[in-house]
């Protein structure tokens, strides 16, 4: 197993774990992204899953619907990227993704495993749910993001960066920076 592969597995399994933490009258929750709800969060989430399968010529063919089991649609998507992963012949695979080739695994550890982590906090703040993210794993989101640039701040990606309020924790920041309200 390779380190990505692990590190998708820890990451993807916390998410889960939220989402199946997620009482059947949140789903449709407004959520920290604007115009989502709880099931918007997963269905993004699952959509990426897609998106990435498609580098290599995979697809979610025959995945539960996000409208009718969320945690199963998660479930299905996780299960095949965690596939390709575990595959080091697919996850060295060299793919077109965004704007220059790189390996699979090199394409998940960088973007999908950030959606995971910051995703799992926005699908708890919509649900009541109170999540403790790694402070490795936030500076990592931050340095992945600021090296977006100002693609960063696009429409349906991350909204302006916001001033978090002074003393704020490490999570609070990283979140603020991203656009999200992680405050009172």
């Amino acid at each position: 197993m390779t380190a990505t592969a692990d590190h998708y597995r820890r990451l993807a399994g916390q998410f889960g774990e939220t989402a199946a933490a997620v009482p059947g009258d949140k789903w449709s929750a407004p959520s920290p992204c604007e115009g989502w709800a709880a099931r918007d969060v997963v269905r993004h989430v699952v959509g990426n899953a897609g998106w990435f399968l498609g580098f290599i010529g995979g697809n979610l063919d025959g995945a539960p619907s996000v409208d009718t089991d969320p945690v199963a649609a998660f479930t299905f998507a996780r299960d095949a990227i965690q596939k390709a992963l575990d595959d080091p012949a697919t996850a060295d695979k060299t793919v077109d993704a965004f704007g220059g080739p790189m390996k699979f695994g090199d394409a998940v550890d960088r973007f999908m495993c950030m959606d995971l982590l910051i995703h799992r906090w926005d699908l708890a703040a919509a649900t009541g749910q109170q999540v403790e993210l790694d402070p490795a794993e936030l500076q990592s989101a931050k340095a992945t993001a600021e090296g977006f640039g100002e693609a960063l701040r696009s429409p349906n990606v991350c909204g302006p960066a916001l001033d978090p309020p002074a003393g704020a924790d490490e999570q609070t920041k990283v979140l603020a920076f991203l656009g999200r309200k992680a405050w009172a």
